[in-house]
């Protein structure tokens, strides 16, 4: 049997992109519907959400100007930032806001469950597409892997000590902690690797491949 032959070049940027910016805006999305839950944000969602509330700045702004400090403390960790780094940063909260503005308001226990549920799916997928496409990390990631290089950390430490503290300061600013915050602690993993899988692009001429099938699960990073 002969080899399959690979996607053209330009038809694989195509996808690339389409991955790339679809996924950020779903990112969004998924993000706007935990908000409208009320049941709990993801742990960088909690901040921002007290930060919102104690600046008077939508959610989507002041996702965007952390997204913006953020990178400025790649510089000292001597990080590069790519096309995804960069666009992470406006599309995801640009994304928020317009859904936010078009979200009806939700009293119901049965609909904020199911919104919570479809918020944490959603976001799965979202990395999944945005991460398989592989234009840079986001610039909450691109801080870790910075920190993992320069001091020599794990990965799972750093996450974990940045997760914990950036959770622990949008509580006290007033952001949202509940089960959709436990939700997606334990169900993210599972889905972006999942996903992954599904969303990687094809093989490139040369006979590398954008994103591996098995790509280690410290790879998936979230943002």
């Amino acid at each position: 049997m002969g080899s399959v032959p690979s996607e053209p070049p330009r038809r694989r940027l195509v996808r690339r992109l389409t991955q790339l910016y679809g996924g950020l805006a779903l990112y969004g999305v998924s993000s706007a519907l935990l908000v409208s839950a009320g049941l709990g944000m993801e742990p960088w969602g909690v901040l921002h959400q007290g930060l919102a509330r104690r600046s008077g700045l939508t959610i989507g702004e002041v996702t965007i100007a952390v997204g913006v400090v953020v990178l400025l403390l790649w510089i000292p960790l001597r990080q590069r930032p790519g096309l995804g780094t960069v666009s992470n940063v406006f599309a995801v909260g640009l994304a928020m806001d317009a859904t936010l503005a078009v979200l009806p308001a939700t009293h119901a226990l049965w609909a904020r469950i199911a919104l919570m549920a479809g918020g944490v799916v959603l976001n799965g997928l979202a990395t999944g597409l945005y991460i398989a496409a592989r234009f840079g990390p986001g610039p909450r990631d691109g801080l870790m892997t910075g920190l993992h290089a320069r001091t020599g950390r794990s990965i799972r430490l750093l996450r974990t000590c940045i997760e914990v503290a950036v959770v622990v300061a949008g509580f006290l600013l007033g952001g949202t902690v509940g089960v959709g915050t436990v939700l997606y602690a334990l169900a993210i993993g599972p889905l972006a690797q999942l996903f992954l899988r599904l969303c990687a692009v094809p093989a490139s001429p040369r006979g590398g491949t954008v994103v591996a099938a098995g790509t280690p699960r410290r790879a998936i990073l979230r943002r």
